[in-house]
């Protein structure tokens, strides 16, 4: 379908809906295609291609709302979602907060160009995409101690996004995903360890090769052998960038208008108090050109906007969609996220957190002894009190030099005070929808012998 025939399915959503009794209603129609092809062991293992298309209806009956959906666009079937939805908003709980955007929240006019978020080279073959599955696991696989490479894949992927209201919005996009990763394993039996590398982008030409990425992969296992735990105390810890956006992620998440209103955030009591030192700032551009996180408008038809959530160290907002703006008595930040299936909610798009002066290796040499973390595994937040507690493995750091790889440890503090202390190196990749370099935090408790 095209991108006039997405916004004509909208409508004719929007149309039943109010032909079934609905006050008003929004609907959404999203179309994609991926590929994907795995290798191993120098040979296919799984080539898959799905294609289809989406559709949800949210309707209103006075402050009730319910939401169905379905891949099926014939006319009984716009006809019937329309019904049942009408017949279940009928049936639901009164929500003094739900409603669409009034006519003059809605965005006029955007420039969706300016985003490049479509790719409008021809879809890669699935010859392609096996080709530099291959040569990722053939890179990996050359790497001297790799013993495996468990898999190694590309793919591709392409969506095309309309959503209409009954209060007179009416626009979509078109976006495209390139991908390659791979996995390798080094060591044998119980001595085994697993890494991994990978990178995506919205445009073929900006992908790294995919050599690169299983060289990577490869020496990032072989750089895991003989992990040992690290020893039980008080210490430095710096988060790689491959894994310090996840302590920025919990910032983000307590932030969140949601849980805010559910009085479920250790943030509730701090707007406009410091949360990260002074000097910091993180801040939120949606509009950043060739980034996944990029839209012009958000799952309510708002203007999407560039916003310092962070400013010099200092909490400045929540992140809202209407629903939970109107809880809080706020106006919508424009970051309501939605699917298909169900209605919106609040959810955050690029971020980038200032980068410091320092590289990561003048953080390593500063700290003393401590851990340098390259990958965790589970986790445990209190989102009351900030308690933080998850399962780390990476190398440990004696007298500022690099000396053995680590593993099966926890590190564990709050996270009120981690983020108050952090120390940024300067080395993020921009290119990502969240843009954290490394950080160091000068103490936290490890449990390891």
């Amino acid at each position: 379908m095209t991108p006039s025939d997405l916004s004509t399915l909208t409508q004719r959503l929007i149309a039943a809906a109010r032909n079934a009794g609905a006050d008003a209603s929004d609907a959404m129609a999203v179309q994609g295609t991926s590929v994907s092809v795995d290798v191993r062991a120098g040979a296919l293992e799984h080539a898959e291609r799905s294609e289809g298309i989406d559709l949800g209806l949210r309707v209103f009956v006075g402050q009730k709302q319910a939401n169905v959906s379905s891949s099926d666009t014939s006319d009984r079937t716009v006809e019937e979602m329309a019904t049942r939805a009408v017949a279940m908003a009928r049936e639901a709980p009164d929500d003094p907060h739900a409603g669409l955007a009034d006519p003059d929240q809605l965005i006029t006019d955007w420039d969706i160009d300016a985003l490049e978020l479509y790719d409008p080279t021809p879809e890669p073959s699935a010859e392609t995409l096996q080709d530099d599955a291959m040569a990722a696991e053939a890179a990996a696989q050359g790497v001297n101690g790799v013993s495996q490479v468990q898999q190694s894949t590309g793919a591709y992927g392409s969506r095309q996004v309309w959503l209409a209201t009954s209060t007179g919005f009416s626009g979509g996009y078109t976006r495209t995903d390139r991908a390659i990763s791979c996995v390798a394993i080094s060591g044998t039996g119980t001595g085994m360890e697993r890494d991994y590398s990978g990178d995506s982008r919205i445009f073929q030409s900006d992908l790294r090769p995919a050599a690169e990425l299983g060289r990577e992969a490869g020496e990032r296992a072989v750089a895991r052998v003989g992990a040992r735990k690290p020893p039980t105390g008080q210490y430095p810890v710096i988060f790689d960038e491959r894994v310090s956006s996840t302590l920025i992620g919990h910032l983000l998440a307590a932030a969140n208008g949601s849980a805010v209103a559910r009085g479920a955030s250790w943030l509730r009591d701090l707007l406009g108090e410091a949360v990260l030192p002074d000097g910091l700032n993180l801040v939120e551009d949606p509009h950043r050109p060739r980034t996944g996180g990029s839209r012009p408008f958000d799952g309510e038809g708002l203007a999407t906007e560039r916003r310092n959530i962070v400013e010099n160290g200092v909490l400045t907002g929540w992140t809202l969609d209407l629903a939970s703006g109107r809880k809080l008595g706020m106006a919508s930040t424009g970051n309501a996220a939605r699917g298909t299936s169900g209605p919106p909610s609040p959810s955050n798009w690029n971020v980038a957190l200032d980068q410091g002066t320092a590289s990561q290796a003048d953080l390593i040499r500063d700290m003393g002894t401590g851990l340098l973390v390259t990958s965790m595994i589970g986790s445990t937040i209190n989102p009351n009190t900030g308690d933080y507690s998850r399962g780390a493995a990476g190398i440990w750091v004696e007298n500022g030099e690099l000396t053995y790889p680590v593993n099966e440890c926890t590190i564990a503090g709050s996270l009120p005070e981690i983020l108050r202390r952090i120390v940024p190196a300067n080395d993020a990749r921009t290119h990502l929808s969240r843009v954290v370099p490394s950080l160091l935090v000068p103490g936290m408790t490890l449990a390891g012998n």
